[in-house]
């Protein structure tokens, strides 16, 4: 991506604007999962504001300086390569821990499960351990998933609990960040840990891998390559999106801002759509079609198969954070600057 384009500048200088974000000058901050859609954005946000040192962890540093490179001269900026299912260096210390890594698209869950559930349960395990022998703030980032299906039309609070359903090589992701949330809290409870959790709703922008194998994604990169947008189904579902540089905002909001132990929705009201919108949106802004494509065995598997999952944002409202993008506006910037590459 064009990391020079405006309004990429504009999207970091907007984080920027979170509340208490100065107290994090003179601080240090590791991110697993730095190569991500989230990690990219929050690292390009912390160091354009400067005296922050980020570590930045991730298994390839070809990749890492691919997608971050102009930070790698920067000595506020440390590249650890390593997987996040391996304890960290016993001498590492840090003030905050994001272990953003996981696997996130449906790709992922449908041909590595197994790895998927490993690197959400062991990345959490890692993180909290670093925690407790430094003192560290964890910002743990779970999911919209872990509310399983709603019933009906639900919107999903943070006490809620919808049906879940085992029995699928799916519930891979959704029942490991369940399981990680339940060790934080574990943690939390018997060893005095430190952390804040974050339940994402869909998140989507310009720091999309191009591996990234979510509808919104695809339909994203159709955009970007002017052909009509592909729906592989009649698009019904109706879910809550967050653009990016909201959802960064969102998430350093609650690491400064949020009570310890408790979980916060991240959701933007301007960004429910159903799928079909979404795709609509897509095709208006490159001046093409929707067009509709039946889905391969492999993709099926990896398909959420809810129909709603709409996040109740009220609790990270009422302390002090509100959304700032709305769909059409985050669809053209992220299609304005990808399309600069």
């Amino acid at each position: 991506m064009n990391k020079s384009n405006p309004l990429y500048k504009e999207d970091l200088n907007n984080i920027l604007q979170t509340k208490g974000i100065e107290t994090l000058k003179g601080k240090s901050i590791l991110i697993t999962g730095a190569t991500g859609l989230l990690g990219v954005c929050m690292i390009d946000a912390l160091m354009m504001l400067g005296d922050v040192k980020v570590y930045a962890v991730g298994r390839n540093k070809e990749k890492a300086a691919a997608r971050l490179g102009e930070h790698f001269g920067n000595p506020m900026f440390e590249f650890l390569e390593q997987d996040v299912c391996n304890p960290f260096p016993k001498d590492l210390k840090v003030d905050y821990i994001i272990p953003g890594a996981s696997n996130t698209h449906p790709l992922a869950y449908s041909q590595y499960p197994v790895e998927t559930m490993y690197i959400n349960i062991k990345g959490a395990e890692h993180a909290l351990n670093l925690a407790i022998s430094c003192g560290a703030t964890v910002l743990y980032p779970s999911t919209v998933e872990v509310y399983g299906n709603a019933r009906g039309t639900d919107i999903f609070t943070e006490d809620y609990t919808g049906t879940l359903n085992l029995a699928t090589s799916r519930a891979c992701y959704t029942e490991s960040k369940r399981a990680s949330e339940a060790l934080c809290q574990s943690y939390i409870s018997e060893r005095g840990a430190k952390v804040k959790i974050v339940r994402l709703s869909r998140i989507f922008g310009p720091t999309m891998l191009e591996s990234d194998s979510k509808a919104s994604s695809q339909f994203i990169k159709k955009a970007i390559a002017a052909e009509d947008i592909v729906l592989k189904s009649k698009g019904e579902q109706f879910f809550s999106y967050t653009y990016v540089a909201d959802a960064v905002s969102a998430m350093l909001h609650i690491m400064l801002n949020g009570e310890n132990g408790v979980a916060y929705n991240i959701s933007a009201e301007g960004c429910n759509v159903h799928l079909k919108d979404f795709a609509r949106i897509c095709a208006e802004t490159a001046g093409k079609e929707v067009v509709f494509e039946l889905p391969s065995e492999t993709e099926m598997k990896g398909f959420s198969i809810a129909m709603q999952a709409i996040l109740d944002n009220s609790k990270l409202k009422s302390i002090g954070w509100t959304p700032r993008y709305e769909m059409k506006d985050a669809v053209e910037r992220t299609v304005n600057i990808l399309s600069e590459e």
